[in-house]
């Protein structure tokens, strides 16, 4: 390929904005552009130098803009991995239980501290599901159906990735009563997840060994992609810090409404828009979403 068109820069919109995308278009060099989404989404082809300029002026021009400036080749993966909670659903499911056990707070300040990198992810989750003890394993059920809900986008993003032949996988910190919920609610083929244990009735206040943290979220993306060539045929989203090791191996680590050290290790970030923007990331068009 031409070191001229070596690289790709795909910038989105949180909405469909006439005026905003005309402001874009202005900032573009005549011709070399292609419109993934009218009003929305567009990818523009060359060198990298050049991209980073077009970018800065952008920038000044439209706010709220998500992009990103990425080696041309090799766009779409062929396995979307994610993270779950605050990423492909809008709660963290411990804090929730938490509010059950009258200790959302607590729990809700070590689910950040944990999320920031600041503390250990396999302790924090220990000491936060000790909080959860005598909790009735009815409440898991009722927690799901009146709480938890699918981020926008999460849908449209696994299904076209499947039909366009990608594996679909969840990997999450949180638990798997929720994530084989989520996985089936989104259509994702693949969950983990930590498995709370119960005495048959209530929850003990124990999870099970071993934890599902920052270094088995990057195992599973080597797992899933040792018979696709490798993590660099796999776009990565997640938010929090035990999803940067899985983000940074992949060939497209996304940050998504991200902690600050995750957004800055990512490849690039969805700050503005939803969950569709990583199909637009890897050269969707909009009609062919499903």
């Amino acid at each position: 390929m031409s070191a001229s068109i070596s690289h790709c820069l795909t910038l989105v919109l949180p909405e469909k904005d006439a005026k905003q995308f005309d402001r874009i278009l202005s900032c573009l060099p005549n011709g070399g552009f292609d419109v993934l989404s009218n009003n929305k989404a567009l990818d523009f082809k060359g060198e990298e130098k050049s991209l980073k300029a077009v970018l800065a002026d952008v920038s000044t021009r439209v706010a709220d803009l998500d992009y990103c400036l990425q080696l041309n080749e090799n766009r779409r993966k062929k396995l979307l991995i994610c993270d779950m909670d605050s990423t492909l659903i809008g709660q963290e499911c411990i804090n929730e239980l938490a509010d059950y056990a009258g200790v959302k707070d607590h729990v809700s300040e070590i689910t950040e501290r944990a999320m920031r990198g600041e503390i250990g992810f396999d302790g924090a989750l220990r000491e936060r599901v000790g909080l959860l003890k005598d909790l009735p394993l009815s409440v898991l059920q009722e927690c799901f159906d009146t709480r938890i809900r699918l981020n926008a986008g999460a849908v449209i993003l696994a299904q076209t990735m499947k039909k366009h032949g990608a594996k679909t996988v969840i990997v999450s910190g949180g638990f798997t009563f929720f994530s084989q919920r989520v996985a089936e609610a989104a259509g994702f083929e693949h969950h983990q997840a930590n498995i709370l244990l119960d005495n048959g009735t209530h929850l003990t206040g124990r999870v099970a060994d071993p934890i599902l943290g920052r270094e088995a979220k990057k195992t599973a993306l080597e797992h899933f992609t040792s018979e696709l060539g490798g993590p660099v045929n796999a776009v990565a989203i997640g938010d929090g810090a035990n999803d940067l090791a899985m983000i940074t191996a992949s060939g497209l680590g996304i940050a998504y409404y991200a902690k600050p050290a995750v957004a800055a290790a990512a490849h690039c970030a969805i700050n503005h828009s939803d969950l569709t923007t990583a199909l637009y990331f890897q050269g969707f068009r909009e009609d062919e979403f499903v």
